[in-house]
């Protein structure tokens, strides 16, 4: 019998080669970083709402369900594996904050985030940690859905690298400690 899953780390986006550059797409981004770093290389399962690698203890998600029904696919997850919201950590895209800056946090509401909202509604509580990952600052909001569905800008792009792998690394803090240790060393 395969060992208990302990932790699972969830990147948000959307499937499809239109969106696989986008900023929506952040949280797929970062969990290829994770993936792309891991020095062994991971078992590669599908359930029917995500593409799933697990590595002994460890799971890391790509919902296939779309962003706005993310919920679908996090509550599949936990009751597969029996875990439990504390568990899981929600990586996402947030234009709250600048690109390039990384803010993780133990529970919350949505924040405008579909996503995360639908997250929040199917499994029925906020007590759920996440890494947000900013793509911008002070956008009105009617900009919105065209700046997150659009790929980067040549400025974002020369950043994303060391962006990608910092949110790797919070992903690898959190999956081998816990939240409060993603918050007291990413968080500036």
């Amino acid at each position: 019998m395969p060992p208990r899953i302990r932790k699972v780390a969830v990147g948000l986006g959307n499937p499809g080669s239109q969106y696989q550059l986008t900023r929506h797409n952040l949280g797929f981004l970062a969990v290829d970083r994770y993936l792309e770093r891991s020095r062994r290389k991971p078992e590669r399962l599908e359930c029917n709402t995500a593409i799933l690698y697990r590595k002994g203890e460890i799971l890391l998600a790509k919902p296939t369900t779309y962003m706005n029904r993310s919920g679908v696919a996090v509550s599949q997850i936990m009751e597969i594996f029996s875990v439990n919201p504390q568990e899981c950590l929600i990586i996402y895209d947030d234009y709250a904050l600048p690109f390039g800056a990384l803010r993780a946090r133990p529970r919350g509401g949505p924040g405008g985030h579909h996503g995360m909202e639908s997250i929040i509604t199917v499994l029925g509580t906020e007590e759920i940690p996440r890494l947000r990952l900013g793509i911008a600052a002070g956008l009105p909001l009617e900009d919105l859905t065209d700046h997150v569905l659009s790929e980067f800008t040549r400025e974002e792009e020369r950043v994303l690298d060391e962006f990608l792998t910092r949110a790797a690394e919070a992903i690898d803090c959190f999956l081998r400690r816990d939240i409060q240790a993603v918050m007291n060393q990413f968080n500036a």
